[in-house]
C-alpha cells in the first residue's frame, strides 16, 4: 500500500551555512558598521541569538537572516519570530528558536484537512510525523498538492514515499 510521511525539519548544515553567510553580509553592511551586532547559532538547542545596540538593528538582522535562509533552501517559516526582544545591559537581544517537528495541534489540523478533502487516504499521527497511506499514488499526490496550497504556519516536507 503506497504511503508517505509528512515532517517539518531543518537541515542543520544548511542552517549553519545560512547563519555564516548572514554573518559575512552583516560585517560588510555599511548601515551596521557601528552597531555592535552578533549572530550566534546554538546547534544543541537549535536557537539563533541576535544581539545589537537597538531594536531597529535587530529587525535588520532578522531580515538578513531570513533572506539568507531562503537562498539556502530553508523556509523562512521555520523560525519562531513570536518571542519579543529583551534588553541585556546596553544591548538588545532576541532569540529565534528553529521549529522542528509538528506539534500536536498542527498535526490534528493537518489530519482534519486531509479527512475533509474526501480523498481515499488514511492519516495517522506518529509523534511529530504524520503518515498518509492510500491505495493509489495519485491520491497521495493530491494530498501533497492540497497541503501545499493550504496556508499553514509550518513548513512541511514529504519524505519516505513508498509504493
Amino acid at each position: 500500500m503506497p504511503s508517505f510521511d509528512i515532517v517539518s525539519k531543518v537541515d542543520a548544515q544548511m542552517l549553519d551555512n545560512a547563519v555564516n553567510t548572514a554573518i559575512k553580509e552583516i560585517s560588510n553592511r555599511y548601515d551596521l558598521k557601528d552597531a555592535k551586532t552578533e549572530v550566534d547559532l546554538d546547534k544543541k538547542t537549535s536557537t539563533i541569538t541576535l544581539t545589537a545596540n537597538h531594536s531597529m538593528s535587530i529587525n535588520t538582522l532578522v531580515d538578513i537572516l531570513i533572506s539568507r535562509m531562503i537562498k539556502q533552501g530553508i523556509d523562512g517559516r521555520s523560525l519562531d519570530l513570536t518571542k519579543d526582544e529583551y534588553a541585556s545591559g546596553p544591548v538588545v537581544k532576541k532569540e529565534l528558536p528553529v521549529r522542528t517537528g509538528i506539534d500536536k495541534e498542527m498535526s490534528k489540523k493537518i489530519v482534519k484537512l486531509i479527512k475533509d478533502s474526501n480523498l481515499k487516504v488514511q492519516a495517522a499521527i506518529m509523534d511529530d510525523i504524520i503518515r498518509v497511506t492510500g491505495k493509489k499514488i495519485d491520491d497521495l499526490q493530491d494530498v501533497m498538492a492540497m497541503l501545499r496550497s493550504s496556508k499553514l504556519d509550518v513548513p512541511l516536507q514529504y519524505v519516505n514515499m513508498k509504493s
